[in-house]
């Protein structure tokens, strides 16, 4: 690799790449501010054939059981397609906007809820489809998708990435594991994934949300020796991006295919969820 990435990197980045105070000290929605209701009644124009294609991979929880207080339900996460909370990620004692996380209670249903994805993402949808650019079924685990390498993907698919999109990127690695009628190693394991190089790609694009068919979005093993999850510690603490991982892309990618055209209405609206910074949903692309 040319580039030396280390913490020191992801600190420097943070601070360079940062939303904190752009929409009040307050905020908790970050990057889905992009997601004006101009953006939205444009992206509402977009389909011309009414197909709905999820993509949610099937949401298989666990048992019933009881809550902290012996009610309600209780599943542990991330075990499906999801967005992260931005309560997720944090450092030095804080997430994003300046958040402290000390003394921090995700039950408490007053604050600090999954609230970024509660009032539904709804907007312009853009699929990057990396196998199908580098006519390859899939990437290889390790491989580090590049700013390059998505505005290269963008273009041989003749659609561009704009303020306020979701963007969904196709490593193919549901594909692999379909293919290969295993999942040993999907949740956790060595994956393709965006490379940390990718932070600055999306700050400027002021990108609203971006997901991947992984299940962390970024490479692994990660670029940076010395901390884990470099791009998600960047991104979502600092920039205040909403990640969603774990998305089931290939009919979808088909479907780009078959019409040729790589943008959509996208809508993923979350479950209102407390006591959990992570929210399972069912993401639709409407063509």
């Amino acid at each position: 690799m040319a580039e030396e990435l280390s913490a020191q990197t992801v600190r420097d980045w943070g601070e360079r790449y940062s939303n904190w105070g752009r929409w009040g000290e307050d905020d908790q929605l970050g990057t889905l501010n992009f997601i004006t209701r101009a953006r939205v009644l444009a992206a509402c124009s977009i389909p011309t054939t009414g197909r709905v294609i999820s993509c949610a991979l099937p949401f298989h929880p666990p048992p019933v059981g009881s809550g902290p207080g012996g009610e309600g339900l209780s599943i542990p996460l991330p075990c499906a397609t999801q967005w992260d909370a931005l309560a997720r990620v944090s450092y030095d004692g804080k997430m994003y906007n300046g958040r402290d996380v000390a003394g921090l209670s995700l039950n408490d249903a007053s604050e600090d809820r999954f609230d970024q994805g509660r009032g539904g993402v709804i907007g312009r949808g853009v699929l990057l489809d990396l196998p199908r650019f580098t006519r390859r079924p899939w990437l290889e685990n390790g491989t580090r998708i590049r700013p390059v390498d998505l505005d290269a993907c963008a273009e041989a698919f003749g659609v561009t990435v704009e303020p306020g999109d979701t963007v969904l990127v196709r490593t193919g690695m549901m594909t692999r594991c379909r293919e290969q009628q295993s999942w040993a190693g999907y949740f956790g394991g060595p994956a393709p994934g965006l490379s940390t190089l990718c932070a600055r790609w999306i700050y400027e694009r002021e990108i609203a949300a971006i997901a991947t068919d992984t299940w962390g979005i970024e490479v692994r093993p990660y670029e940076t020796p010395d901390c884990s999850q470099p791009l998600h510690l960047i991104a979502v603490r600092n920039m205040g991006l909403l990640v969603g991982e774990v998305f089931d892309l290939d009919t979808l990618a088909e479907a780009c295919t078959e019409d040729r055209r790589y943008e959509f209405l996208f809508t993923a609206a979350s479950l209102p969820t407390s006591g959990s910074a992570s929210a399972p949903l069912n993401p639709l692309a409407i063509k």
